[in-house]
């Protein structure tokens, strides 16, 4: 992949599943397989977001650090951001999002996936871990994907927590392109990112990268 694929700021590597979904074009025959067997086994596998491009994540970033969206801890109850220091809320923010250039969506190769058939009327999805744990709605699906996703090349990069990012049962990566593409993602190419765009508290960001890079984005589950 080339930089600006790697960093969410260009589109060419991707392609339109449906309505605003876009995927690596090299992951549309892997999903197709593994969407198709799902529905063979009497699920409906859907994705709920798929690329999310540099702009989207800055905001998000932007929002957070401004504080205009909350902050959650690490059981997802709000923060009192106030009494924070800069570099707490840093690392806050990364538990649940990924700095701006570096989330595993702007790749294409990464999805958040529900079925939109166990999902009870009048509900929206949270993307909660309650919703794919025992007694939740996609239950019985993360159990199939746990049992038959690797035949179709994926897996959770997040499926436990390292100290690093939060666990996300719902978020599927295909791992033949998002290695080759993790490993081209060097320290000195986020930083440049970072560093030529409006991100938030980009020269604190760029003091903590390498702290950053080793915890919460090499610090990940593998096949």
């Amino acid at each position: 992949m080339l930089a600006e694929q790697l960093t969410g700021q260009v589109f060419s590597h991707l392609t339109q599943l449906s309505n605003n979904i876009y995927v690596h074009k090299e992951v549309v025959g892997a999903f197709n397989g593994l969407q198709m067997a799902a529905q063979k086994a009497g699920f409906n596998l859907q994705i709920a977001s798929g690329f999310r491009s540099f702009e989207r994540q800055q905001l998000i970033w932007n929002n957070k650090f401004s504080d205009k969206t909350p902050i959650l801890d690490k059981n997802g109850v709000p923060l009192a951001v106030e009494k924070l220091s800069e570099s707490e809320k840093l690392f806050a923010i990364l538990h649940w999002s990924a700095l701006p250039g570096t989330s595993r969506h702007h790749w294409g190769t990464d999805f958040d996936f529900f079925d939109p058939d166990c999902l009870p009327a009048g509900k929206n999805l949270q993307l909660t871990v309650s919703e794919y744990s025992e007694a939740g709605y996609f239950f019985e699906l993360t159990q199939w994907l746990s049992e038959n996703m690797k035949s179709f090349g994926f897996y959770r990069p997040y499926q436990k927590y390292n100290g690093g990012v939060a666990i996300e049962p719902w978020h599927l990566s295909y791992f033949p392109i998002a290695q080759q593409a993790i490993d081209k993602l060097t320290l000195p190419l986020i930083e440049a990112t970072i560093s030529a765009n409006n991100v938030l508290a980009k020269s604190l960001i760029c003091e903590q990268l390498p702290i950053i890079y080793k915890q919460f984005i090499c610090n990940i589950e593998t096949p």
